[in-house]
């Protein structure tokens, strides 16, 4: 009786050898997505402004970029409401002498100090 025990397990069917996944077709090439020329233009920061990001000319999106590393660098993300950026003596000046704005006002107030 064992080996007839031994004899069905070796009868047994043997599990399907794994298929190889079939290749996909080559993805079609996306069209690489374009920047808008507008955003990459560099504009001039007012004096106020350069005190934060510096000087030079540089795109809008740097500036908004140099801003945040600022904002993060000095703790200046209020704690509670984590949209709302509280100024320290810099960015006051540059906020229109409030003492804190949304996040979401942050390009509007930016389009006031540059050219």
């Amino acid at each position: 009786m064992a080996k007839a025990k031994k004899a069905a397990k070796k009868a047994a069917p043997k599990k399907a050898a794994k298929k190889a996944a079939p290749k996909k077709a080559a993805p079609k090439k996306k069209s690489a997505r374009k920047p808008n020329a507008a955003f990459m233009a560099p504009l001039t920061p007012s004096a106020t402004l350069a005190e934060v990001v510096g000087a030079k000319p540089i795109p809008r999106t740097e500036i908004i970029k140099k801003i945040w590393d600022y904002i993060k660098k000095n703790g200046l993300q209020d704690k509670k409401n984590r949209r709302m950026i509280n100024g320290d003596a810099k960015l006051k000046a540059v906020f229109g002498g409030k003492a804190q704005v949304s996040m979401f006002e942050l390009a509007k107030i930016v389009s006031k100090h540059v050219k």
